[in-house]
Parts: C-alpha cells; structure tokens; sequence
C-alpha cells in the first residue's frame, strides 16, 4: 500500500509552529535570580559611568566641556535605553530605593531584595573603580549637598521629593504591565532628567544610594553620606503610600513588571505532525 504523500507546505507551517511556541516557551519562561543579578549588576555599572562620568571628564579635561544640561539629560537617556533593551530581564531596579519601593508595594519577593541590592552597590562600585583607573579623582563625579547653611538638611528634602515623583512615576508604569513598554522607558528615563535639570544643584539630584555611595566609597570622600540613604528610602516609602491610597492593592500587570518579563505561561499543545 502506497505511502499517502507529504505535503511540503504543511510540513513548513507544522515546523514553525512548533518553533514558535518553543521561542514563546523561552520568553516567557520566570527567569533564574542569577540572570536578574547580572542584569541589575551591569545597568548599575552602565548607569554610574554615564552620571558619574561627566564630572570625573570635566575635571580630567579641564574647562568643562560637558554642561549641566547634557550632565543631567545623559543619564535619564541611557535609563530609557536600557528599560528597552533589559527592562523584561529584571525589571531593571538598578536603585536600591527602586527596588525597596516595589518590595514595599508587595510586587517584588522580599527575599530577592538583600541580592539586588548587593550587586546593584557592587556595579555602582565597579563603574567609580573604572572611572578612577582611566581618569582619577573619581570624587569630582559624586554627589553632595549644597554648602549653604543647612545645606544637608535641604539637599535631604530634596532627595526625599525627586524620588518619591522617580518613584511613583515608575510604580504607576508599572501598574496595567506598562513597564515593559514604551511608556516606561520615555516616562522613567525623562523624568530622571526633568528632575536633574532643575534640582541637580542642590543635591545632585541622585535619587539613588548606589549611584552616590559608589563613587564616595572608592574615592574614599563620605560627605553628607547619609542623605542619599535616608532621603530616597523615604521618597521610596512616600511613593508607596501614594500610589497604595489612589490605586489600592497592587495586581498581577504590576507582579511582572517589578520583577521584569512574564509569569510562566501555560504550556500550548505542540501541534502533531502529519
């Protein structure tokens, strides 16, 4: 008895179908914390070298060619560019305050906190050890408080109001699984750079532990260390009650966003061949 024939075309379409659910299978398959890790370790890194960056190039050049204006739009532009390129790998915190925010939102496992935050002060850490083998003094890429009389004081408001508007911009986007899409990216990236434009000066508008204490720990300069703790934890914590009193509890759009990419999907019957 004759073998019925095989059709070609058929045979194409079954082969990508099956490939198709596969590279769906891979995509959205929850991510191992040793690949978020690395992710959150290496936007950190990438984050401090451009905010960082301009400060330790002015000083090592001389006669400033990089102004405020490009010194604050820089690292808001490569904060977009990475939520598109790694926003669904980690969720892409790279700010400890980010990811106490969205622990403290209840949509980010409170065991993977501690992780984050260590790889996110080490990339910081490698960025400033970068900066200061290539051009040294790494301290003129800090952050401090203004000189003024109580400019501690006044620089730790300022922390604590630009992040809780970082933080609840990114909450929010979050909120409906935005943030892995286009609004995120120009809504978090340009409100990094909106908030440095006008506040940069009084206390370098950080918003960000590791992007600060990165630098002072390898230059070895901790001065007024502890309003870019104390300031953006309490932006962070001020974000979280906001966004808790407008929107109540959190949902699952807001689960996958704060810890990047998708839940697993259920498993699609592969389609028989003929």
């Amino acid at each position: 008895m004759a073998e019925p024939a095989i059709d070609p075309d058929a045979e194409r379409a079954a082969l990508g179908d099956r490939y198709f659910i596969r590279f769906e299978q891979d995509t959205l398959r929850q991510r191992p914390l040793w690949i978020r890790l690395i992710i959150e370790f290496l936007g950190t890194l990438v984050l401090v070298t451009v905010a960082a960056g301009s400060g330790v190039i002015n000083h090592y050049v001389g006669n400033a060619p990089i102004s405020r204006t490009a010194a604050v739009i820089a690292p808001g532009a490569v904060v977009m560019a990475m939520i598109y390129a790694w926003g669904p790998l980690s969720g892409l915190h790279i700010n400890p305050a980010v990811t106490f925010a969205f622990a403290a939102r209840g949509v980010f496992p409170v065991r993977w906190v501690v992780p984050y935050w260590v790889v996110q002060f080490a990339g910081a850490i490698c960025a400033a050890l970068f900066l200061q083998g290539m051009f040294g003094d790494v301290s003129t890429g800090g952050n401090y408080p203004i000189t003024s009389s109580g400019g501690e004081w006044k620089s730790f408001v300022m922390e604590g109001v630009l992040t809780a508007i970082l933080a609840s911009i990114i909450l929010n986007t979050a909120t409906g699984g935005r943030s892995l899409g286009h609004n995120a990216a120009i809504a978090v990236g340009s409100t990094v750079a909106l908030l440095g434009l006008f506040a940069s000066p009084i206390s370098g508008a950080s918003m960000n532990p590791a992007r600060t204490l990165g630098p002072d720990i390898v230059g070895n300069d901790y001065t007024g260390w502890w309003v870019y703790i104390a300031g953006p934890l309490i932006g962070a914590a001020i974000a979280v009650a906001i966004i808790g009193a407008v929107r109540g509890l959190p949902d699952k759009d807001e689960l996958e966003a704060a810890e990047g990419g998708a839940l697993p999907m259920t498993v699609t019957p592969t389609p028989e061949s003929n």
